[in-house]
């Protein structure tokens, strides 16, 4: 297969090839949805209620095929989003302003480099650097310009800090977060479905966690900080699980 909008080498492509990042994806819907636009559109503009990580699996398929796949998939996947886009419009809000499309993307960046470096190991400080500057172009083909975006990936934790302080969760993203929370699952899943809500809850900005009313305390932080170091230390003598 020819490369497409990304190489073969690629850092970008070794990240998001990850299976493990699933874990943090209701992590990712949950700061989306902290921003209230993006919970207006949400809400009113999909099933999300009933189906929540329906948009998350969506979201994925396009991005996957936008990193992994030949620059014409790229190129429709692209224009399949920007085409959906533009059709969700409500009041105040437009799912194709730039600024809404940054802030949905930065949540699936810092998300990824949250995960890999608590769950597999911190990616170099290159490589990291790399994944940032490579996930620009990513989000440029989405509908972010360059110059939309933070330079690097200094300014963009500082973006994701800045917009993590300003945002307020409405009471329409706590509804609609429940379904992320407890999304209907059948009980051979309902053990992982608690692992992944534990991850989600754990890793949340500590300021929309309070925002939202969930709780943490002390136990399950160290639960969690030692599935981190389980997780360190036995995955890397396991095959690679990958999306692609």
């Amino acid at each position: 297969m020819p490369d497409g909008l990304f190489r073969r080498g690629d850092v970008i492509r070794r990240v998001d090839g990850q299976a493990l990042l699933l874990l943090g994806g209701g992590r990712a819907l949950l700061m989306q949805l902290a921003h209230p636009a993006v919970a207006a559109a949400v809400d009113e503009h999909s099933d999300f209620r009933q189906d929540a990580f329906g948009r998350l699996r969506r979201t994925l398929e396009v991005t996957t095929t936008m990193v992994f796949g030949t620059e014409a998939e790229g190129r429709e996947a692209a224009a399949a989003v920007a085409a959906v886009h533009r059709r969700v419009t409500g009041d105040g809000y437009r799912a194709d302003d730039p600024e809404l499309l940054l802030w949905v993307h930065a949540t699936l960046v810092d998300t990824a480099l949250r995960i890999h470096r608590r769950f597999l190991r911190p990616l170099p400080a290159g490589d990291a650097a790399l994944y940032y500057a490579q996930s620009m172009r990513l989000a440029e083909a989405l509908g972010v310009p360059l110059d939309r975006q933070p330079p690097d990936l200094a300014a963009f934790a500082a973006y994701v800090r800045r917009m993590v302080g300003s945002l307020e969760v409405s009471p329409q993203a706590r509804t609609v977060a429940r379904a992320v929370l407890h999304p209907r699952v059948s009980p051979v899943v309902a053990p992982l479905a608690e692992l992944a809500r534990q991850v989600t809850v754990g890793l949340l900005p500590p300021p929309l966690r309070r925002q939202y009313g969930l709780s943490w305390d002390p136990g399950r932080e160290a639960a969690l900080q030692a599935a981190g170091l389980a997780a360190r230390s036995i995955l890397p003598r396991l095959p690679r699980l990958t999306l692609r």
